[in-house]
């Protein structure tokens, strides 16, 4: 039966049947009025079937985008190979004059090197040459200025801007080198030979 443009069926199955003045589905009054025919139970319905389909697009859409990834992936293999293989004929032939890998020079180790700290603890009697060539030079900047310094002159000394990325990388060059016993450092944050 057809009634405010959706069919009612006039058994108690569970579907809507049409009663007198008003409109009851699964044995619930759901309007009054026949022009009103399931109003709660179509919202309630329309709710649950757009956050369904809201789910599956976000489910789709990570799959495209896996799948994007995928593809990128598959056609920089393509090119790589296309390259090989125009290189090399397909693999009927070596890829060019391969000369032999020069021999590694050999590895000296100094401050820095294999674990060991570019700026050691100082103990009596050690000298500078134990520190980086970049270490010995704002020692000696130190050692030859009037007083304390601030890491302002030092980065200028040694060349670079004044400018806070060029001085801050020396103010904790030489905060290290107080914290480890070769300078200290004031209280206004200056610094002076030991």
């Amino acid at each position: 039966m057809l009634a405010g443009g959706l069919i009612v069926s006039t058994r108690s199955s569970g579907a809507g049947v049409l009663a007198g003045s008003g409109v009851r589905f699964g044995g619930r009054r759901v309007c009054s009025a026949p022009g009103g025919i399931f109003k709660a139970d179509v919202l309630t319905w329309t709710i649950e079937r757009r956050l369904e389909l809201a789910k599956r697009a976000e489910l789709l859409r990570k799959e495209l985008g896996e799948l994007e990834t995928e593809v990128a992936g598959l056609e920089a293999a393509e090119v790589v190979f296309g390259q090989w293989a125009e290189a090399t004929g397909g693999g009927r032939r070596p890829p060019g004059i391969v000369s032999p890998e020069p021999e590694p020079a050999a590895v000296t180790v100094g401050p820095g090197a294999g674990g060991m700290r570019a700026v050691p603890d100082r103990v009596e009697g050690m000298g500078l040459e134990v520190l980086t060539s970049e270490y010995r030079r704002i020692m000696e900047i130190v050692a030859g200025a009037d007083g304390p310094v601030m890491a302002k002159d030092v980065a200028l000394a040694l060349g670079r801007e004044a400018t806070p990325a060029k001085i801050e990388p020396v103010r904790g060059q030489l905060r290290k080198l107080a914290d480890r016993g070769w300078l200290v450092r004031t209280a206004s944050g200056r610094y002076r030979p030991r």
